[in-house]
């Protein structure tokens, strides 16, 4: 781990703490899992991982833009033109790899692009005015809505989730 030395980095290291608990989580669930829905209605595990991934390489693409635009195109179409890595898995070890590298390139991304540009205001998905580093707080909440997801459905399928092991001792 780094030290942090500006907000920037203390974001970082947020993102990563919370990935970092995502990949846990995904390591708990058995592989033949991955197909697991709650309803029909909703996405399996593997979807719901893909989701966090397409969600987290946009967000990673369009905040490091000189002219991020989250409105440059209609939201499945934006997704698709960051997250083609994402969707290419197959795996329940793709996915971990992916969620790993993909953590790891966006950090480059971030850190190459510095803490000044990360301050500047954009317009946000709903309209309103923000910060770029605001809104990568926003995409790690995204994250961790997410990874609680995870964790009911490991309830479901009767899995003890990661953090409950590790908070037990286990």
């Amino acid at each position: 781990m780094r030290k942090c030395r500006t907000l920037l980095d203390e974001v970082l290291e947020s993102w990563t703490d919370a990935r970092e608990g995502l990949i846990d989580e995904v390591k708990n669930i058995p592989a033949k899992q991955f197909a697991f829905r709650p309803t029909p209605d909703v996405r399996s595990v593997k979807e719901l991982v893909v989701h966090i991934l397409e969600v987290a390489m946009m967000m990673t693409g369009e905040l490091t833009r000189a002219d991020t635009n989250f409105h440059r195109l209609p939201w499945p179409k934006l997704l698709r033109m960051y997250a083609k890595e994402a969707y290419q898995v197959k795996t329940k070890a793709d996915v971990v790899k992916v969620l790993k590298s993909q953590l790891k390139q966006a950090e480059k991304q971030f850190l190459q692009v510095g803490e000044l540009h990360m301050l500047q205001v954009i317009t946000r998905f709903d309209g309103e005015l923000g910060t770029r580093l605001a809104w990568l707080h926003h995409g790690i909440a995204h994250e961790m809505y997410h990874t609680g997801q995870l964790t009911v459905y490991q309830r479901l399928m009767g899995i003890e989730p990661a953090l409950t092991k590790k908070i037990r001792g286990g």
